[in-house]
């Protein structure tokens, strides 16, 4: 279901004037990411660059295409990052316990 524009205004909103919800943020897309859980990882990492810079401008920055910065198509290297999260992760519990 495609994001309506009060939503998406609502977050850049929100993320211009609270840095602790800009953090956040960007914290619970690492987390997901971190969990194993890559497809909401991508959704919040999308927001959260929509609602910083933007992907032109970040592919300005980082000198690549939006086109291979965006973060909602599923590729090898989304698997394949599916997978070194999840060692990631296996890593970030075992730690937690010690």
């Amino acid at each position: 279901m495609p994001l309506t524009r009060d939503f998406k205004e609502t977050i850049q909103a929100r993320v211009k004037n609270d840095p602790a919800f800009r953090e956040r943020l960007l914290s619970e897309a690492l987390d997901s990411f971190i969990s194993g859980d890559v497809e909401t990882g991508k959704i919040v990492l999308r927001d959260y660059i929509n609602a910083t810079l933007g992907f032109d401008e970040l592919a300005k920055v980082t000198k690549k295409s939006p086109k291979s910065l965006c973060v909602c198509s599923v590729t090898r290297a989304t698997r394949r990052l599916a997978t070194s999260l999840a060692s990631l992760h296996i890593f970030k519990r075992k730690n937690a316990f010690a």
